[in-house]
Protein backbone atom coordinates (compact mmCIF):
# COMPACT_ATOMS: atom_id res chain seq x y z
CA UNK A 1 0.00 0.00 0.00
CA UNK A 2 1.71 3.44 -0.47
CA UNK A 3 2.17 5.55 2.12
CA UNK A 4 -1.33 7.47 1.65
CA UNK A 5 -3.28 4.57 0.98
CA UNK A 6 -4.27 5.74 -2.49
CA UNK A 7 -4.15 2.41 -4.02
CA UNK A 8 -6.99 1.12 -1.35
CA UNK A 9 -10.00 1.19 -3.95
CA UNK A 10 -12.23 1.53 -1.09
CA UNK A 11 -10.07 4.96 -0.08
CA UNK A 12 -10.34 6.46 -3.70
CA UNK A 13 -13.98 5.71 -4.43
CA UNK A 14 -14.52 7.49 -0.88
CA UNK A 15 -12.75 10.44 -1.57
CA UNK A 16 -13.75 10.59 -4.77
CA UNK A 17 -17.53 10.69 -3.42
CA UNK A 18 -16.07 13.10 -0.46
CA UNK A 19 -14.74 15.66 -2.67
CA UNK A 20 -17.76 15.72 -5.34
CA UNK A 21 -19.97 16.62 -2.58
CA UNK A 22 -17.25 19.30 -1.26
CA UNK A 23 -17.69 20.32 -4.69
CA UNK A 24 -21.61 20.94 -5.02
CA UNK A 25 -21.23 23.04 -1.77
CA UNK A 26 -18.07 25.55 -3.08
CA UNK A 27 -20.46 25.77 -6.00
CA UNK A 28 -23.83 26.53 -3.70
CA UNK A 29 -21.26 29.76 -2.65
CA UNK A 30 -20.31 27.73 0.79
CA UNK A 31 -16.80 28.48 2.05
CA UNK A 32 -14.30 25.88 3.46
CA UNK A 33 -11.83 26.39 6.20
CA UNK A 34 -9.79 23.60 6.11
CA UNK A 35 -9.77 19.88 6.51
CA UNK A 36 -10.22 17.26 9.30
CA UNK A 37 -9.09 13.88 10.09
CA UNK A 38 -10.32 10.82 11.50
CA UNK A 39 -10.23 7.21 12.18
CA UNK A 40 -6.45 7.80 13.08
CA UNK A 41 -6.67 4.98 16.17
CA UNK A 42 -4.02 2.25 15.74
CA UNK A 43 -7.20 0.22 15.94
CA UNK A 44 -9.42 1.65 13.42
CA UNK A 45 -6.05 1.64 11.23
CA UNK A 46 -5.99 -1.96 11.19
CA UNK A 47 -9.54 -2.31 10.96
CA UNK A 48 -9.67 -0.40 7.81
CA UNK A 49 -6.43 -1.52 6.74
CA UNK A 50 -4.68 2.22 5.98
CA UNK A 51 -1.53 3.43 6.67
CA UNK A 52 -2.86 6.72 8.30
CA UNK A 53 -6.45 8.72 9.27
CA UNK A 54 -9.26 9.29 6.56
CA UNK A 55 -9.34 12.88 5.86
CA UNK A 56 -12.87 14.98 5.33
CA UNK A 57 -13.68 18.51 5.21
CA UNK A 58 -14.43 21.56 7.08
CA UNK A 59 -17.41 23.79 6.10
CA UNK A 60 -17.31 27.41 7.34
CA UNK A 61 -21.35 26.78 8.09
CA UNK A 62 -20.44 24.36 10.44
CA UNK A 63 -17.80 26.64 12.18
CA UNK A 64 -18.92 27.55 15.40
CA UNK A 65 -17.32 30.28 17.86
CA UNK A 66 -16.12 28.81 21.74
CA UNK A 67 -19.18 29.11 23.92
CA UNK A 68 -21.70 28.04 21.38
CA UNK A 69 -24.73 26.08 21.74
CA UNK A 70 -25.24 23.50 19.25
CA UNK A 71 -28.37 21.69 19.28
CA UNK A 72 -28.09 17.60 18.61
CA UNK A 73 -31.93 17.35 19.17
CA UNK A 74 -32.66 14.62 16.30
CA UNK A 75 -28.85 13.58 16.26
CA UNK A 76 -28.38 9.51 15.86
CA UNK A 77 -25.17 9.37 18.11
CA UNK A 78 -23.69 12.79 18.70
CA UNK A 79 -20.54 13.07 19.90
CA UNK A 80 -17.95 15.24 21.18
CA UNK A 81 -14.15 14.54 20.07
CA UNK A 82 -10.96 17.61 21.43
CA UNK A 83 -8.56 17.80 18.81
CA UNK A 84 -5.51 19.49 18.13
CA UNK A 85 -5.79 21.85 15.09
CA UNK A 86 -2.96 22.60 12.97
CA UNK A 87 -3.34 25.96 10.98
CA UNK A 88 -1.03 26.66 7.94
CA UNK A 89 0.33 30.04 6.69
CA UNK A 90 1.05 28.98 2.92
CA UNK A 91 -0.13 26.37 0.03
CA UNK A 92 2.05 22.75 0.77
CA UNK A 93 3.24 22.35 -2.54
CA UNK A 94 5.19 19.56 -1.34
CA UNK A 95 3.24 16.71 1.04
CA UNK A 96 6.40 15.60 2.27
CA UNK A 97 7.07 18.72 3.89
CA UNK A 98 3.56 20.09 4.53
CA UNK A 99 4.58 21.08 8.38
CA UNK A 100 6.89 24.19 6.60
CA UNK A 101 3.25 25.52 6.08
CA UNK A 102 1.78 25.12 9.62
CA UNK A 103 2.37 28.49 11.84
CA UNK A 104 0.25 26.83 15.10
CA UNK A 105 -1.52 24.82 16.92
CA UNK A 106 -4.65 25.54 19.03
CA UNK A 107 -7.66 23.72 20.38
CA UNK A 108 -10.95 22.19 18.77
CA UNK A 109 -13.69 20.45 19.45
CA UNK A 110 -15.42 18.74 16.84
CA UNK A 111 -19.17 17.20 17.36
CA UNK A 112 -20.23 14.32 14.68
CA UNK A 113 -23.11 11.99 14.44
CA UNK A 114 -22.44 8.21 14.02
CA UNK A 115 -25.64 7.75 11.94
CA UNK A 116 -24.52 4.65 10.62
CA UNK A 117 -21.71 2.01 11.41
CA UNK A 118 -18.46 3.13 10.52
CA UNK A 119 -18.02 0.16 8.63
CA UNK A 120 -17.78 0.48 5.04
CA UNK A 121 -14.71 3.36 4.48
CA UNK A 122 -16.42 4.62 1.16
CA UNK A 123 -19.16 5.27 2.86
CA UNK A 124 -17.75 6.75 5.79
CA UNK A 125 -16.08 9.05 3.73
CA UNK A 126 -19.22 10.13 1.41
CA UNK A 127 -20.71 10.99 4.54
CA UNK A 128 -17.71 13.65 5.58
CA UNK A 129 -16.76 11.11 8.34
CA UNK A 130 -20.32 11.74 10.52
CA UNK A 131 -19.01 15.30 11.04
CA UNK A 132 -21.77 18.02 11.69
CA UNK A 133 -19.64 20.99 13.76
CA UNK A 134 -15.98 22.47 14.77
CA UNK A 135 -15.61 25.03 17.54
CA UNK A 136 -11.95 26.37 16.85
CA UNK A 137 -9.50 28.32 19.85
CA UNK A 138 -7.03 30.94 18.96
CA UNK A 139 -3.87 29.40 17.51
CA UNK A 140 -0.45 29.36 19.23
CA UNK A 141 2.63 30.97 16.66
CA UNK A 142 4.97 29.79 19.40
CA UNK A 143 4.08 25.70 18.30
CA UNK A 144 4.61 26.52 14.72
CA UNK A 145 6.80 23.26 14.70
CA UNK A 146 3.84 21.25 15.60
CA UNK A 147 5.43 20.11 18.53
CA UNK A 148 3.31 19.25 21.52
CA UNK A 149 5.78 18.83 24.25
CA UNK A 150 4.59 20.88 27.28
CA UNK A 151 0.58 21.02 26.53
CA UNK A 152 -1.65 19.41 28.52
CA UNK A 153 -5.34 17.93 27.43
CA UNK A 154 -8.02 18.52 30.10
CA UNK A 155 -11.80 17.54 29.38
CA UNK A 156 -14.40 18.54 31.74
CA UNK A 157 -18.01 17.65 30.88
CA UNK A 158 -20.70 19.20 32.91
CA UNK A 159 -18.53 20.20 35.37
CA UNK A 160 -16.50 17.25 36.01
CA UNK A 161 -13.50 16.41 35.02
CA UNK A 162 -13.12 13.45 32.53
CA UNK A 163 -9.61 14.02 31.39
CA UNK A 164 -6.35 15.79 32.15
CA UNK A 165 -3.54 14.12 30.31
CA UNK A 166 0.21 15.23 28.51
CA UNK A 167 -0.47 12.42 26.46
CA UNK A 168 -1.46 13.67 22.76
CA UNK A 169 -0.70 11.87 20.38
CA UNK A 170 -1.36 8.34 21.09
CA UNK A 171 -4.92 8.01 19.50
CA UNK A 172 -3.91 10.36 16.18
CA UNK A 173 -0.38 9.54 15.58
CA UNK A 174 2.39 11.90 15.93
CA UNK A 175 0.58 15.32 14.16
CA UNK A 176 3.93 15.84 11.32
CA UNK A 177 3.87 12.24 10.07
CA UNK A 178 -0.38 12.17 9.53
CA UNK A 179 0.17 15.94 7.97
CA UNK A 180 2.45 14.86 5.37
CA UNK A 181 -0.27 11.47 5.05
CA UNK A 182 -3.01 14.31 4.41
CA UNK A 183 -1.25 16.33 2.12
CA UNK A 184 -0.01 12.90 0.05
CA UNK A 185 -3.64 11.85 0.11
CA UNK A 186 -5.30 14.89 -0.82
CA UNK A 187 -2.53 15.32 -3.49
CA UNK A 188 -3.40 12.01 -4.98
CA UNK A 189 -6.93 13.11 -5.14
CA UNK A 190 -6.29 16.31 -7.23
CA UNK A 191 -6.76 18.51 -3.76
CA UNK A 192 -4.23 20.40 -2.00
CA UNK A 193 -3.63 21.80 1.26
CA UNK A 194 -3.93 25.69 1.09
CA UNK A 195 -2.64 29.09 2.77
CA UNK A 196 -5.16 29.54 5.91
CA UNK A 197 -6.68 26.14 6.22
CA UNK A 198 -6.99 25.04 9.64
CA UNK A 199 -6.80 20.78 9.94
CA UNK A 200 -8.05 18.92 13.02
CA UNK A 201 -5.93 16.81 13.47
CA UNK A 202 -8.80 13.82 15.30
CA UNK A 203 -9.52 13.25 18.38
CA UNK A 204 -7.21 13.15 21.39
CA UNK A 205 -9.11 10.85 23.75
CA UNK A 206 -11.92 8.31 22.57
CA UNK A 207 -15.07 10.02 21.48
CA UNK A 208 -17.03 11.62 24.14
CA UNK A 209 -20.99 10.63 23.80
CA UNK A 210 -23.35 13.65 24.85
CA UNK A 211 -26.96 14.44 24.57
CA UNK A 212 -29.03 17.68 24.88
CA UNK A 213 -28.43 20.02 27.46
CA UNK A 214 -25.00 18.73 28.05
CA UNK A 215 -21.62 20.87 28.22
CA UNK A 216 -18.35 20.32 26.82
CA UNK A 217 -15.04 21.95 28.08
CA UNK A 218 -11.41 21.46 26.44
CA UNK A 219 -8.38 22.92 27.82
CA UNK A 220 -5.23 22.45 25.74
CA UNK A 221 -2.97 24.63 27.89
CA UNK A 222 -1.92 26.55 28.50
CA UNK A 223 -3.89 28.01 25.51
CA UNK A 224 -7.18 28.86 26.76
CA UNK A 225 -10.47 26.74 26.87
CA UNK A 226 -13.01 26.85 24.58
CA UNK A 227 -16.35 25.03 25.66
CA UNK A 228 -19.47 23.97 23.48
CA UNK A 229 -23.33 23.19 25.01
CA UNK A 230 -25.02 20.77 22.66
Amino acid sequence: MTASGWDNPAVREGMRRMLEHRAELVGRGERMIGWKLAFGAPAWLEKFDIPGPLVGFLPQSRNHPPGAAVPVRGWVLPVAEPEIAMYLSHDVDDPARAEKAVFGLGPAIELADVDSPPDDIGDVLAGNIFHRAVILGEPDPTRGDGDVTGMRARIVKNGSQLVDTDDLESLTGKLVPILRHAAALLDAAGEQLRSGDVVIMGSVVPPIQVRSGEAITFELSPLAPISVTV
